[in-house]
């Protein structure tokens, strides 16, 4: 199990793995072509917020860490988290949300933030398995443009120590 900072040989697989139907719906970027994401993966790696989460070698998953500053330098907001479909149902999500709070926290954060669909039922599941609490609703939050529909999102957040 590995958590590391993702590079521009992990884009097919980030690419692929955005653009997936089972999990395209819960990300931040509508279905596209790689040409059109090209850009968006560099700014992701520009701005050196993108990481992989692998096992045995393998990635397995993808999530973004995005660091708060001055008075709120002790949060970081996990967004982007996906485990790859082709590795549900075994544990990969738990060990995954482990090593990324572990990951968090040996940085010095001591809350991590989220916000998940309110309809991503399995994502809730695995994010309150890992000790995220439920603080609040987004109302209208997400649009999504290919459903033309709004999505409401929770506010989560674990809180170290």
């Amino acid at each position: 199990m590995m958590v590391r900072k993702a590079t521009n040989k992990d884009f097919d697989f980030i690419f692929q793995l955005y653009m997936h139907p089972d999990v395209n719906r819960y990300l931040m970027y509508e279905i596209m072509d790689a040409d059109s994401f090209q850009p968006i993966f560099e700014d992701l790696q520009k701005k050196d917020l993108l990481y992989l989460y692998e096992e045995n070698g393998e990635a397995a998953g993808m999530f973004k860490l995005i660091p708060n500053t001055f008075r709120s330098a002790h949060i970081v907001y996990l967004g982007g988290l996906a485990v790859h479909p082709s590795f549900g149902g075994r544990g990969v999500g738990s060990r995954m949300m482990q090593a990324i709070i572990n990951y968090s926290v040996s940085r010095g954060f001591i809350r991590i933030e989220l916000s998940v669909a309110e309809a991503n039922t399995k994502a809730i599941h695995l994010y309150t398995k890992a000790g995220f609490e439920k603080e609040g609703i987004l109302k209208k939050y997400t649009y999504l443009a290919s459903e033309n529909k709004f999505l409401d999102e929770i506010m989560m957040a674990y809180l170290a120590g």
